[in-house]
């Protein structure tokens, strides 16, 4: 499948196009640079202007597009510039897609469309699900709740098959090594604080993990992902005690139903792309974290917490504690 992967120089983008270029897919990434990837088709080009992209399409002729490009990180920008580049983007891309009759076309959203990260904002359940109301709080929420507009218009009026996916906070391969993360502090420093996990509620997901959703949308049935949302995260939460001892003192906003969320549970539930996609992360903190930082932040506790989840979360996890006994009794499920 030749495949236009939009914001190919970014976090996410570097390991969906990577991760699809590995699957046998012709890629073409397009960014404002470059990022040196291999088996990668890198353009550069300005998405926004509208002539330029449809003559790039054109050329390409993709059967898909990932649209990952865009303002990525709340606040990072003035309001209302997060809002026009956004929602401009998503709607050059898409209609640049239909032009050239693209078969699939697949943008990225985000969980902050829920909008917790309001002062007055409360969970009404848990965990978090596509069903949960949108309550846009900032204009990047706002942006891409309008990107899932989008889509949906795409979907009832153009043929081909469109989608989203809320892609949790996106955590790329170098940033399990010690590499800052998108909001400037270092994995094991969010492990080890947990307030600075709490602003996104303690989601988070490996970007290989999403590569490999991309991949499992991108070959699903049509009819099964046209005009379709998913959320998409790590099968566990971003912490080393469980979500259910935290709540209270870090994301209060979530109630009483924070106590249901005990042995790793995470906030937001991805069992709906499992369900119609066959899709599960591989990868946890856990396996994924430097060693010796890994060691720091399970010092920490005697009680933290593995996530209790079948598959190959649970057996990767197994294998990360069999490679290092001694610390085995620091991953037993605390009980409650």
């Amino acid at each position: 499948m030749r495949v236009i992967v939009t914001g190919s120089a970014g976090r996410l983008g570097r390991s969906v196009a990577a991760g699809l270029a590995a699957s046998g897919h012709q890629v073409v990434g397009v960014d404002r640079v470059t990022a040196g990837l291999a088996g990668v088709d890198e353009r550069t080009a300005d998405l926004i202007d509208a002539m330029a992209t449809g003559t790039l399409f054109d050329e390409v002729r993709p059967d898909a597009v990932v649209h990952l490009a865009g303002i990525a990180v709340p606040f990072s920008a003035p309001e209302r510039r997060i809002l026009m580049t956004n929602t401009a983007l998503v709607h050059t891309v898409l209609a640049a897609a239909v032009d050239v009759g693209v078969e699939r076309v697949l943008a990225a959203s985000s969980p902050t469309v829920l909008g917790y990260s309001a002062p007055t904002w409360r969970a009404d359940r848990l965990p978090l699900d596509e069903a949960t109301t949108p309550e846009p709080a900032n204009a990047y929420a706002l942006s891409k709740l309008v990107i899932e507009e989008a889509v949906r218009m795409f979907a009832r009026t153009s043929p081909g098959a469109f989608g989203f996916f809320r892609p949790c906070y996106v955590i790329s391969p170098e940033e399990w090594a010690g590499a800052p993360t998108q909001q400037g502090h270092t994995l094991e420093q969010r492990l080890l604080d947990p307030s600075l996990a709490a602003v996104s509620l303690f989601n988070y997901l490996d970007a290989r993990d999403a590569a490999a959703f991309v991949e499992a949308w991108l070959t699903a049935p049509a009819e099964v992902v046209d005009g379709e949302g998913f959320f998409v995260g790590a099968a566990d939460a971003l912490a080393v005690h469980q979500v259910a001892d935290l709540w209270r003192d870090f994301a209060p906003a979530l109630g009483e139903a924070g106590d249901q969320l005990g042995h790793g549970r995470p906030v937001f539930a991805i069992d709906k792309a499992e369900r119609l996609l066959g899709w599960r992360p591989e990868r946890t903190w856990r396996t994924e974290l430097e060693p010796t930082a890994l060691e720091r932040v399970l010092a920490t506790s005697d009680h933290a917490v593995a996530p209790a989840h079948a598959g190959s979360v649970a057996s990767a996890n197994a294998d990360r504690r069999s490679d290092r006994p001694t610390r085995s009794d620091r991953l037993e499920t605390r009980a409650r």
